[in-house]
C-alpha cells in the first residue's frame, strides 16, 4: 500500500529534502557531542547569504556567548528582540540560526541579541533560564553602552526557544521581574502530551517524530513535569505581555500551540495567531528559499514593530 503524499509545500519539501540528504551524509553520531556537531555542520550552509548587518558583535555574559546583529548604525539606540535558538534544548546554537536572526533583524529594524544558553542535558534545568535571564540583565545594565534600547525589548524564538521565552518570562511576572514588551513564538513546544497532530505528522516527512521530541523533553525537564516553566501550559498565563504565534500546520507540535494560543486569549493576554498550511517544524529556517518563511518573517517583524512604536 503507497503512504499518503505529504502536505507540504514544494518550497518546504525542497527544504526538508536538504535537510535529511545532510544528515544522511553525516553518517551514524558516535555520541551527543559528535551528534551536535553533525547538527551545526547540516546547517551551517544555510547561513550563507541573506541581510548584512551594519555592525554585528560578540560578548560573553555569565560564561555564555551573545552575539547582536544592528542592522542598521546610528546614534539613537534601536530596540531589541532577545532570541532563542530551537534544538530540543540539546541541540544547535547561536551560530545554527544566524541568519534567522540577521532575517529578523533586517525586517523589523531591531537589533537581535542572540543567546548562546546552555544545552541539556548537560546542564541541568533552570541553566538555561538562568542563561537568559542573565542576557537580559546585561541588556539592562550595559545595552546603553551599545546603542540597545534596553526599555523596548521583546523575546522570542522557535521551538525549544520558544518555551525558553515562555518560561523565563513566566518566571520574571512571577519574580516581579521586567517583562518583555512581546513574545514571539515559533511552533513551540510547550507540553509532553501527545496530541493528534503527533499521530497526523509523526513521521520524519515533517522533520520532527513523537520520538525525538520525547527524548528532548526527558533530557530537558529530567522528570520535573509538573513544573509550569518547563510546561508553559500548565502555567496561568495572566498578565504575560502579547504573544505572536507562528504555527506551522504540518507539525507534531501544531495542537500544543494552537492549544496554548487559545489559553493566552483565555488569560487575557492580546493574542496574535498566524497559521502556515504547507510548512513544517523549522520552516522559518528555510527564508533563503521559502516564500511561507519569507511571509511569517515579515507578518512578525510588522508586529514587532507595532509592540515598540
Amino acid at each position: 500500500m503507497t503512504a499518503e503524499p505529504d502536505q507540504l509545500h514544494p518550497e518546504i519539501r525542497a527544504f526538508r529534502d536538504f535537510i535529511l540528504g545532510g544528515y544522511a551524509g553525516q553518517g551514524e553520531a558516535r555520541d551527543r557531542d559528535h551528534r551536535r556537531q553533525i547538527a551545526e555542520a547540516v546547517r551551517a550552509p544555510l547561513q550563507q547569504g541573506g541581510p548584512a548587518m551594519a555592525r554585528t558583535d560578540h560578548v560573553i555574559v555569565a560564561g555564555r556567548r551573545l552575539v547582536i546583529h544592528r542592522p542598521v548604525e546610528r546614534e539613537a539606540a534601536l530596540p531589541v528582540l532577545v532570541y532563542l535558538h530551537g534544538g530540543g534544548w540539546v541541540l544547535f546554537s547561536i551560530d545554527t540560526h544566524d541568519r534567522l536572526m540577521r532575517e529578523y533583524a533586517a525586517r523589523s529594524g531591531f537589533a537581535v541579541l542572540g543567546v548562546d544558553y546552555s544545552l541539556s542535558p548537560d546542564a541541568a534545568y533552570p541553566q538555561a533560564l538562568n542563561d537568559i535571564d542573565a542576557a537580559i540583565d546585561w541588556l539592562e545594565a550595559e545595552g546603553e553602552a551599545h546603542s540597545l534600547d534596553s526599555s523596548r525589548w521583546l523575546i522570542g524564538g522557535d521551538s525549544a526557544g520558544a518555551n525558553l521565552s515562555m518560561g523565563v518570562t513566566l518566571r520574571r511576572r512571577d519574580r516581579g521581574q521586567s517583562l518583555p514588551r512581546g513574545m514571539v513564538l515559533n511552533y513551540g513546544a510547550f507540553d509532553d502530551l501527545r496530541r493528534a497532530s503527533h499521530d497526523q505528522y509523526g513521521d520524519d516527512r515533517y522533520m520532527l517524530t513523537p520520538e525525538e521530541m520525547t527524548q528532548f523533553w526527558a533530557d530537558y525537564a529530567q522528570g520535573r513535569f509538573d513544573d509550569p516553566y518547563i510546561r508553559p501550559l500548565l502555567a496561568d498565563l495572566i498578565d504575560l505581555p502579547p504573544a505572536h504565534l507562528a504555527i506551522a500546520a504540518c507539525d507534531i507540535l501544531a495542537d500544543e500551540n494552537r492549544e496554548m494560543a487559545v489559553r493566552l486569549a483565555a488569560a487575557g493576554v492580546p493574542t496574535d495567531v498566524r497559521e502556515y498550511a504547507g510548512a513544517s517544524h523549522s520552516f522559518l529556517e528555510a527564508s533563503a528559499t521559502s516564500s511561507i518563511a519569507q511571509e511569517a518573517l515579515d507578518a512578525a517583524a510588522a508586529w514587532m514593530r507595532a509592540r515598540v512604536a
